[in-house]
């Protein structure tokens, strides 16, 4: 574990060290100050390479840095936080981002647990929707970027309602045909992490990871339980509790939804961002090979409208029989 900065150190004669506001194995995040814009202050994410990197391999590490840190300078989305700049000293690699200020969803999940209570799933709805547009702009990418690191406490609610996703340190540009190093040598954080994302070859990652990732993410935020390791559902298939049979106010249509990105199989879960979006707008139904007649029309029937109607139809052909056995 690399040594951490200290307060008050400044760094590239601009980025005056505050504090740590994140801490990982790699280095850690801080908050500071930019000395050459009064009172801005930045996320200052530091990456210190694997000490056991061949001298060759460090310089590539070190390279492909920069190559991925270029392309993320140079994305402009709302529920991505800015980065402004990227450097490295010595050893270390550093990337500075907007500092993000705000509760992450993992302190609101655990505020809620804390009361006894569930986070409503109204509001993960707008959450959920929010996050799919910035994958979707990950994804959307030429070559396309993926975040890897997708959960509670990688997502930030600004004051305004603005949902941001940080911390692009495990971030992977899709190189078709080339051998990537990420930014950082890791694996995610095994409660959301797909089984194809473990192992030190990541050749294998595409969206479809993200996507499991946002599945997790759903589960532990409207279920306040851990999502099972997807290593442990490998050899025991039921090891995933359905978050309805932990938080019976979900809806049947968010249950499946959370199921479908959790297939451990990429092939079995949705294809791209765009098909989850369009499933919980109904313009995509549920795969036929996970969905039947009868949850559909529960599905139908959780609409207000459509259960007003439904209630209505039922007592009209009540009535008419009443009738016609009465005339």
């Amino acid at each position: 574990m690399p040594q951490p900065l200290k307060s008050g150190e400044v760094l590239k004669n601009r980025y005056k060290i505050k504090k740590i506001i994140g801490q990982g194995g790699m280095g850690c995040i801080y908050l500071a100050d930019d000395l050459r814009l009064k009172g801005r202050l930045c996320a200052v994410k530091e990456v210190d390479h694997d000490r056991s990197l061949s001298s060759t391999l460090h310089k590539q590490a070190q390279e492909q840095f920069k190559q991925e840190a270029t392309i993320l300078a140079r994305l402009d989305q709302p529920n991505l936080p800015k980065v402004s700049d990227f450097f490295s000293i010595g050893d270390r690699d550093y990337l500075v981002m907007d500092f993000v200020p705000g509760d992450d969803l993992r302190t609101l999940m655990l505020k809620a647990k804390h009361q006894n209570k569930f986070l409503k799933e109204k509001e993960v709805r707008l959450w959920a929707n929010q996050l799919a547009d910035a994958l979707l702009y990950l994804h959307n990418q030429d070559p396309p970027i993926l975040h890897r690191d997708i959960k509670p406490s990688n997502l930030k609610l600004t004051p305004s309602g603005l949902l941001k996703l940080v911390d692009f340190g495990l971030v992977k540009v899709l190189a078709p045909g080339e051998m990537t190093i990420t930014i950082i040598q890791g694996q995610g954080t095994a409660l959301y992490t797909p089984l194809e994302q473990y192992g030190g070859d990541s050749s294998h990652t595409d969206v479809r990871s993200d996507i499991y990732s946002f599945g997790a993410t759903l589960y532990h935020l409207l279920t306040n339980t851990p999502p099972s390791d997807a290593r442990e559902r490998f050899i025991a298939p039921d090891h995933l509790k359905a978050p309805r049979s932990i938080n019976p106010t979900i809806s049947h249509q968010m249950e499946r939804a959370i199921l479908w990105c959790m297939q451990l199989h990429p092939d079995e879960r949705p294809q791209n961002i765009s098909q989850i979006k369009d499933y919980f707008t109904g313009k995509s139904k549920y795969p036929d090979s996970f969905s039947s007649g009868r949850e559909e029309l529960k599905d139908l029937l959780e609409e207000p409208v459509n259960r007003a109607l439904a209630i209505i139809s039922v007592a009209l052909t009540v009535m008419g029989l009443i009738a016609a056995i009465i005339f």
